[in-house]
């Protein structure tokens, strides 16, 4: 067996396997692409819906303390202005004077182009806001912005969320959805994008309660990755360093994965403390340029002080595409097999798009009948596969490439015995069921892991 070192998948291997299998595609490719741009293929598509099935089900579905919300991407302009993202959202930018080629200047150690060697401009700040406009005129005032984040959305609406479910403290909203940055640099493949999906937590808890609170997430959050099988010599949590907090935080953690390119974030989880619900229900300014915010009440009535308190916030903050990428780094696995490699994706049996292949040995006239109808019937529970071309052992290796866990055989013994076979893709190992048996045999495995 080949055994790749930890975090060090070739990049472009995975790159041509997501284009060929259909996980990730060149946006517009066919006028040329986009930069850092990409399109979810059939079974991307999929994986990608799995990765936040799970994350909903964990964070929504089996606790007692969180809501879903589903805010709108556009939002009233003073919103951003309140959250500090007009002033603050910004990053050093700088020109190459010799290829005219600008970077993000706090990537670059030696103040030199990293593509030419040439000399940089001093930096300037860059705001990573897309800007577009509402209404037919393009003016000052018809100026909205993409959402850089999905938090702002949660925020604007705890007095809402608050009255419609009759929360109490703590309780969290959830949210996943779109966020826009103009980045400066871009790059490795779905890892940092200008379009992204995020799956975000805002957590309100009592002030006093919020370090206790901010250690409960920590360890979610961390066992999540390893529950969905990230091996744990490539996970790690970092703390942030004074110099790298965010205006809202004070105190944050990353969950970084070992990236081919070294470790880099998967997720923040920081302490915002009441800074946002604060800016928010600030009073509006006479310039509404300024950081007033809405003059709204957003606080909440505590029962055990008899006082209105402003919660604290604990964010888990979680990168779908970046989730997606680790889980299909971490699964990637060659291994010899007579004189040749198989490639295998170990995906979670809960992220793998495809949860079972349909083999017929052959396509012969006999197999098919009873072949269609075990497809159909599996179907009902789970995204199926149904393959009969070329031998069965290259259908095998076409399904391990995706990371398919089981495959299912329907052969000439099939008729006579009403058994079928299954096979595990991780162990190679076969097993026999009958067919009335096939659909709660599988459940076991899939649901079971």
């Amino acid at each position: 067996m080949v055994k790749r070192a930890p975090g060090k998948v070739d990049m472009e291997k995975l790159v041509s396997l997501c284009k060929r299998r259909g996980f990730v595609f060149p946006s517009s490719e066919i006028y040329g692409g986009l930069a850092s741009c990409w399109d979810y293929g059939p079974l991307g598509v999929e994986m990608k819906n799995n990765v936040k099935r799970a994350w909903w089900r964990k964070v929504v579905q089996e606790r007692d303390d969180m809501v879903g919300l589903d805010a709108a991407i556009l939002m009233h302009p003073q919103t951003w202005v309140a959250s500090g993202h007009v002033e603050s959202f910004a990053d050093p930018l700088s020109d190459c004077k010799s290829c005219r080629q600008r970077w993000r200047t706090d990537d670059i150690k030696d103040g030199r182009c990293p593509a030419c060697g040439g000399e940089l401009t001093e930096p300037r700040m860059f705001n990573l806001m897309f800007k577009t406009f509402m209404g037919p005129v393009e003016d000052e005032a018809s100026v909205v912005y993409l959402r850089p984040e999905t938090a702002q959305g949660i925020f604007v609406n705890f007095q809402n969320v608050l009255n419609a479910s009759r929360r109490k403290l703590p309780f969290g909203i959830a949210q996943i959805g779109k966020a826009f940055r103009n980045e400066i640099t871009p790059g490795n493949f779905i890892f940092r994008t200008r379009e992204f999906e995020q799956m975000e937590i805002e957590y309100f808890v009592k002030p006093g309660a919020e370090e206790e609170w901010f250690q409960h997430w920590l360890k979610e959050r961390f066992q999540w990755y390893l529950d969905l099988g990230i091996q744990p010599e490539n996970l790690r949590l970092r703390q942030h360093g004074p110099d790298e907090l965010a205006h809202y935080a004070r105190d944050c953690y990353d969950v970084e994965y070992l990236f081919p390119m070294g470790w880099m974030e998967l997720e923040g989880i920081a302490n915002r403390g009441d800074y946002d619900l604060r800016q928010h229900s600030s009073p509006p300014e006479a310039d509404s340029r300024a950081s007033g915010g809405s003059g709204k009440d957003l606080t909440v009535y505590d029962e055990e002080s008899g006082q209105h308190i402003l919660p604290y916030v604990i964010e888990p903050s979680a990168g779908v595409d970046r989730g997606l990428l680790a889980f299909l780094l971490d699964a990637y696995h060659e291994e010899e097999d007579k004189d040749e490699i198989r490639v295998v994706l170990r995906l979670h049996p809960a992220l793998a798009p495809i949860k079972v292949a349909v083999l017929p040995l052959s396509r012969n006239e006999k197999l098919v009948p009873l072949a269609r109808e075990i497809y159909a019937q599996l179907r009902r529970h789970w995204m199926v596969q149904y393959d009969d071309a070329q031998s069965i052992g290259r259908r095998y290796r076409r399904q391990d490439e995706i990371g398919t866990p089981y495959c299912v055989t329907i052969d000439f013994q099939s008729l006579e015995d009403k058994a079928v076979t299954i096979r595990d893709r991780d162990t190679m190992a076969q097993v026999r069921v009958p067919v009335a048996e096939l659909v709660e045999e599988l459940r076991g495995r899939i649901e079971g892991d």
